[in-house]
């Protein structure tokens, strides 16, 4: 099957719709998919990390504000005439990751491949897709009630989390060690990929010296220097980029970061997580999950961060309600699907 991926990553969006899809797209390839991306050249992308064929689409596309949406149009229509100019004959499939294209987009597509897949997390808008897939707890197919075809296969819920395979290999060993937590010493703090918002920073200066704590930032964050001279006498350790996630979340007892697909990671380790919205699509996954006791929400960034220690029945309890969320082999279920 020939795979086409249409998704973006920048500073603005953060990186989560790429990485959600190269973790599908691999697993692909490891069944003998030929897969291609098209992805906009938009300032602070991480298009160089795609390790398949990629096609470039111009930084630049009018945008206007669609009210209905409460979103930036890319205008849909241009996006759809540049994608339908680089996307290769033959295609059997194209999966589309990106708020910005709805139904108008699909339908300009149509005539370049045999079928479409939408990766979503929002269910605020129409679709044209023969599968729509929604990794989020919380959701249920009524969300899609008129969005989509009648036809269209509905995937929706974390059992289709797009995680690593990593993150399922370390399952097991991860949530025995939850069990075996004593002491609350090693702190994960993670805010995505680009963390405009410097949220890192609100945190580390209101954290206690005496836990061992791992920050881990994007490469392109804007405020990275920032941040390494801010603790370059401190008892942290900083890493960009870092390629074992997994095993950095094992390592911690407690984890502070974002919402999003990141929560599902850390869910699938049985991690107890201090979470912070930091964009309007976390907002449901991160209530839900509230709500569940799987994580606990930052309502306040000035909050005292020092007597985390203190809070070992909770993290305990977090944990056991946490890792009945994910448990890591979504992305073969999705592949099963298609």
């Amino acid at each position: 099957m020939n795979v086409a991926f249409r998704v973006d990553s920048s500073l603005k969006m953060g990186i989560g719709h790429l990485m959600r899809c190269l973790n599908l797209a691999n697993l692909l390839k490891k069944n003998n998919h030929k897969i291609v991306f098209i992805c906009r050249d938009l300032d602070g992308n991480l298009n160089y990390q795609i390790k398949f064929k990629v096609y470039t689409l111009p930084k630049k596309l009018e945008k206007k504000i669609t009210k209905n949406l409460n979103i930036y149009d890319f205008n849909q229509k241009n996006d759809s005439i540049q994608t339908a100019d680089v996307i290769p004959n033959n295609i059997d499939l194209l999966i589309v990751d990106s708020y910005e294209l709805s139904e108008l987009w699909h339908k300009k597509l149509r005539p370049f491949t045999k079928k479409i897949m939408v990766i979503d997390d929002l269910a605020n808008r129409k679709f044209d897709c023969d599968i729509l897939l929604n990794q989020n707890p919380g959701f249920s197919n009524k969300d899609y009630k008129n969005m989509v075809p009648e036809k269209c296969k509905l995937l929706i819920g974390s059992k289709y989390a797009l995680l690593r395979p990593e993150f399922a290999k370390l399952r097991n060993k991860a949530l025995k060690k939850r069990t075996n937590t004593k002491e609350i010493k090693n702190i994960f703090i993670n805010f995505g990929g680009s963390d405009v918002n410097n949220v890192t920073y609100e945190v580390l200066k209101n954290l206690d010296s005496h836990f061992n704590i791992t920050v881990v930032l994007g490469k392109k964050s804007p405020h990275n220097n920032f941040i390494k001279n801010y603790t370059d006498s401190m008892n942290i350790q900083l890493i960009e980029n870092s390629n074992n996630m997994s095993d950095l979340m094992l390592k911690a007892d407690i984890a502070i970061g974002a919402g999003g697909s990141t929560s599902l990671e850390r869910c699938c380790l049985g991690l107890p997580s201090l979470v912070y919205v930091l964009a309007e699509n976390q907002i449901r996954i991160t209530d839900f999950l509230n709500d569940l006791g799987a994580i606990s929400k930052i309502k306040n960034l000035n909050s005292d961060f020092k007597n985390l220690s203190q809070n070992l029945e909770l993290w305990q309890a977090m944990s056991k309600k946490s890792q009945n969320v994910c448990d890591g082999i979504g992305t073969n279920r999705v592949v099963n699907e298609l």
